[in-house]
């Protein structure tokens, strides 16, 4: 069983034309986050302008014979004015723009929270759960719970990364460096040439940086998918680790997965370390050619101090905080990449089971099942599980499936509701080939009650009414009376109302598979489908589920597994599987005066279960139980 899908099978270049879509789709959210930002940005850059006209105005104040400040627009003070005055007026229009900057920063944060996490996270998270779904068994086969778990919460937030930290980062990115050139162009043409020689520099930079960390990541998704589940499988286990006492040896296990994660994330983390402070060094390369030229053009008359030296400066300093983000967002855009690419191949999964452009209406169903020479492998090209698969079932009769571990029973009872779906031949019921009726409508015909059937951390009428949430009490009380769970359910501290714990673990195993029988009877399914429900059970509550079995099968057709002889008995035909083929078929009596597979399953069991007596089972007397002659 693989971990994950096939790695590399969507194109880096699709992948960010989707990362784009996906921000597309959320285009009025982006817009509103990015004008916030170029507002922000606006107010930065007139508030330096106003302290580049201050110190200028000062400067002229303390040396007249200087040059004057220029004032913006023309809007100089009167010549009367008092020099603290007009110093007031830049220092409140200052004050001012500080304001209103940090009620833009109030807003965009607010803005950029409800577009990434009240909107991208959560609509991208449903998606993927909604795609999981509708996916068949076989997708679930083939990936661990704990790459699905992981793709769900911690890719689908690196993939929102692209739209707050790649697109929004990057369009603010170009504005910016834009805006703060076109600036120090208007300063000094030359001496911004000078002092922007290193940005080719950063740009290949940038790019060998994120050749090397793209595969880092996509390791890093893969040790997380481990380490989760391996979490999962000790949590679920850890009955089984404390009987056999080997929490230390788990203890290390997850130890080694916590250290591998936290390695690799090292590496990325060293790489991203190294390119930082390498992309800072350099922008402060740009600085001391500023120091150096910029201060010899104030020397010589040719720039003034504060409209343009220090002006230039706090431009020089934010274009080369702006450069400086480059690192973020080409460490974002690598993340994202490499949970994009997870994601994606969840949401692009084919749904193989599908209810048809035609669906046909399951009306008033009877419950006949017929298989026609049903051949069935769970991969393309693989052993087939199930081998030219050919019977019929009345409607209200009950067939049983006997067969050793593997040899398709359950296989063959997922097909009636299209766990999966045959690769050659026919599953129909009443006539209608499975594949032209709708799955839901399927499915909610068909009860299920699983070998070990699972109960939600939910109340106990929730759990009844789990697949029609919409029944009345009466319609719960009368499933569990019919599955004879209503006695011990009466006895729980609040009855109906008695929330179960996670998986129903505060309920025997009886209780539990009375519950499922309830459930699976509610609807009053046509066809009814028992997975060995009476598997590892003691005969106390073997008896309890054969109850309520006898109850639930009532005029209902029933596919029953089951290796018990008390309960073959009761079928009406069985079929005996080995290697996905059908061995024998007939009833109880028919096959147990048959050489083979049954009669010799029906002779251990009656040795093993003698009556009072030295009477063995089915009545044979000693020395004459079935299956010893010939």
């Amino acid at each position: 069983m693989s971990s994950s899908p096939e790695p590399g099978t969507i194109s880096t270049g699709k992948i960010i034309l989707r990362l784009l879509a996906l921000a597309w789709r959320y285009r009025l959210g982006c817009v509103q986050t990015i004008g916030l930002q170029l507002l922000l940005l606006g107010i930065g850059v007139s508030g330096l302008g106003l302290t580049g006209l201050g110190i200028d105005y000062i400067h002229h104040q303390v040396v007249p014979t200087s040059r004057p400040p220029h004032w913006p627009f023309g809007l100089a003070p009167p010549v009367n004015w008092p020099p603290l005055g007009a110093l007031a007026l830049i220092a409140g229009l200052i004050l001012m723009l500080a304001l209103v900057r940090a009620l833009l920063t109030y807003s965009y944060s607010i803005a950029i929270v409800k577009l990434v996490q009240q909107g991208i996270v959560v609509d991208l998270r449903a998606q993927v759960y909604d795609k999981l779904q509708r996916l068949s068994f076989r997708f679930f086969d083939a990936n661990t719970s704990g790459t699905l778990i992981n793709r769900i919460t911690g890719d689908v937030q690196s993939v929102r990364m692209f739209v707050d930290g790649a697109v929004i980062q990057g369009v603010i990115l170009l504005i910016s460096l834009a805006l703060y050139l076109a600036y120090m162009l208007q300063i000094h043409a030359l001496l911004t040439l000078v002092c922007l020689a290193t940005v080719p520099l950063i740009a290949v930079l940038s790019a060998v940086f994120a050749w090397y960390v793209k595969p880092a990541y996509t390791r890093d998704r893969e040790l997380v998918d481990h380490m989760i589940l391996d979490l999962s499988e000790t949590v679920q286990g850890v009955h089984v680790i404390k009987g056999f006492v080997r929490e230390p040896e788990i203890l290390a296990k997850l130890a080694a997965d916590n250290s591998a994660v936290r390695e690799q994330k090292h590496r990325i983390f060293w790489s991203v370390s190294l390119y930082s402070p390498a992309v800072e060094f350099l922008s402060q390369v740009n600085l001391m050619l500023l120091l150096l030229y910029g201060g010899y053009l104030v020397i010589q008359g040719n720039l003034p101090l504060g409209a343009g030296l220090i002006v230039f400066l706090g431009l020089l300093q934010r274009f080369s905080a702006q450069i400086n983000t480059i690192a973020g967002i080409t460490d974002s855009i690598q993340q994202s990449l490499a949970a994009a690419r997870r994601v994606f191949e969840v949401l692009d999964a084919p749904i193989e089971v599908r209810s048809g452009p035609a669906e046909k209406p399951l009306v008033r169903p009877r419950g006949a099942v017929r298989f026609e020479h049903v051949h069935f492998s769970y991969k393309p090209g693989a052993e087939e599980a199930l081998t030219d698969i050919d019977f019929e079932i009345s409607p209200g009769q009950c067939v049983a499936l006997l067969g050793t571990t593997g040899a398709g029973k359950s296989t063959l009872l997922s097909l009636i509701p299209r766990f999966y779906d045959v690769r050659r031949g026919r599953v129909s019921m009443d006539g209608i080939d499975v594949r032209e009726l709708g799955v839901d409508d399927l499915r909610r015909h068909v009860g299920l009650v699983f070998q070990e059937s699972f109960l939600f951390s939910n109340t106990v009428a929730a759990n009844i009414a789990f697949g029609h949430p919409d029944a009345t009490w009466e319609q719960i009380e009368r499933a569990a009376r019919i599955a004879s769970a209503d006695d011990f359910i009466r006895r729980l501290p609040d009855g109906y109302n008695t929330i179960l714990g996670e998986g129903g673990v505060d309920l025997s195993g009886g209780q539990r598979q009375r519950l499922a029988i309830a459930r699976a009877v509610l609807l009053e399914p046509p066809v009814l489908l028992l997975d060995d429900p009476t598997a590892a059970v003691d005969a106390q509550t073997e008896q309890e589920i054969l109850e309520a079995m006898d109850n639930a099968m009532r005029g209902r057709t029933t596919f029953l597994v089951t290796h018990r002889m008390r309960v073959l008995r009761r079928a009406d035909q069985i079929l005996v599987m080995h290697r996905g083929r059908i061995e024998q078929r007939g009833t109880h009596e028919e096959l147990i005066r048959l050489k083979g597979q049954y009669r010799r399953a029906a002779r251990i069991q009656m040795e093993d279960e003698p009556r009072p007596g030295g009477v063995p089972a089915d009545g044979a007397q000693p020395g004459q139980a079935e299956g010893r002659g010939p």
